[in-house]
């Protein structure tokens, strides 16, 4: 079999009420192109938290987090990926209102790296409204009920399944996944530009 992502890491962010097709979707799908899937949380001082999904209540264990992960870490990253569900708005939780919530701030963090690619998909915009600049301007897609949380934070709504902005990639629901995880992969094999290699 060959292999497309080898030696590429990927990064999901996770919570509970996730879409578990989609997540068992990334699970299979990126390893089969013989990338690594990470799936990382806010662990708030645990060693693995069990998280349950939104269709069937699976359950999910995470066992890393994002909340050390620093800029060297981050750019070991090909893709940060906020999936669809109500991933986003468990994530963007903050205690403290004057405070970016964590997974914002690594959000953020990976728009300031272009050479990161941005997957969002469905609901995942939710993460993203704190900070609207990483999306003013730029074309995207979302679930229909988040039309107005785009237009609110100066994105351009595109009517597509998936739509390409350069480092962002924009799904329209968790349905969308195998389109959304294909545009990915090739996004990925078009950057790297080295050919396909065997696997070991």
């Amino acid at each position: 079999m060959t292999v497309r992502l080898h030696g590429q890491k990927i990064a999901v962010l996770m919570e509970s009420d996730f879409y578990e097709p989609e997540i068992l979707y990334y699970q299979r799908r990126f390893v089969e192109e013989g990338a690594e899937v990470h799936f990382l949380t806010r662990l708030w001082g645990n060693k693995e938290i069990t998280f349950t999904g939104h269709e069937h209540r699976m359950p999910f264990t995470v066992e890393e987090s994002f909340e050390e992960l620093d800029d060297y870490a981050l750019k070991d990253y090909s893709v940060v990926i906020v999936p669809s569900g109500i991933v986003a708005d468990r994530l963007r939780y903050t205690e403290d209102p004057a405070v970016l919530p964590p997974a914002t701030a690594l959000l953020r963090r990976a728009f300031a790296d272009p050479a990161i690619v941005k997957g969002i998909i469905c609901h995942g915009m939710w993460l993203a409204a704190p900070i609207p600049q990483v999306i003013r301007g730029r074309r995207a897609v979302v679930h229909n009920n988040l039309l107005g949380d785009l237009k609110n934070m100066g994105g351009i709504y595109v009517n597509e399944d998936v739509v390409v902005d350069g480092d962002l990639i924009t799904a329209r629901t968790g349905n969308h996944c195998h389109l959304f995880a294909r545009t990915i992969i090739d996004e990925l094999v078009q950057r790297s530009g080295s050919p396909v290699r065997q696997p070991a």
